[in-house]
């Protein structure tokens, strides 16, 4: 079995529910999950004039390898109602695979490990909180020592309750 770190993230919609639509249906269709994150409001990265996001990263294990696992997430991706335009515009869903074991692919099409994950808070808060002694593998460094080398200023901000997730905008 593969473990692969998943980072899903949604701006539009009821954000919560997307993101707990997508974990259901990547258990139905992909794999296990072995272990989630909190819900992390986070400001938009990029294009910052949008709404800001849910995020999460997730575990799972799957039998999938990587090339057919992106064709899956992309999928889900489109059932949720993603519909691709602009680079970093809002969106319903958005699905990204961080590490796939320790592997490491450049391909035109899929690019692992994700390689914006040590420049991003939104990335690193969740993914420290269930895996911070996961060594990224290509600058050998776990993810607690990206996280406090992460020179990113945007927030990313842990949800505890339901009032929290379903608040209108972002503090």
């Amino acid at each position: 079995m593969n473990e692969v770190f998943l980072l899903l993230g949604a701006n539009l919609g009821d954000r919560s529910r997307s993101l707990n639509d997508a974990i259901a249906r990547i258990e139905e269709k992909i794999g296990s999950v072995i272990a989630s994150s909190s819900l992390y409001e986070t400001e938009a990265w990029g294009n910052i004039h949008q709404p800001s996001f849910l995020n999460q990263v997730i575990k799972i294990a799957t039998s999938f390898k990587a090339a057919s696992l992106l064709d899956q997430l992309l999928q889900i991706e489109q059932q949720a109602g993603r519909v691709r335009t602009l680079k970093n515009a809002p969106r319903i869903l958005d699905i990204d695979i961080l590490f796939f074991n320790d592997d490491i692919y450049d391909l035109p099409h899929l690019i692992i490990p994700h390689p914006q994950i040590q420049n991003r808070n939104f990335v690193l808060e969740p993914l420290n909180e269930i895996a911070p002694s996961f060594v990224h593998p290509i600058f050998k460094k776990t993810i607690a020592t990206l996280l406090k080398e992460c020179g990113d200023k945007l927030k990313a901000e842990k949800l505890e309750t339901k009032d929290q997730i379903n608040k209108p905008g972002f503090k």
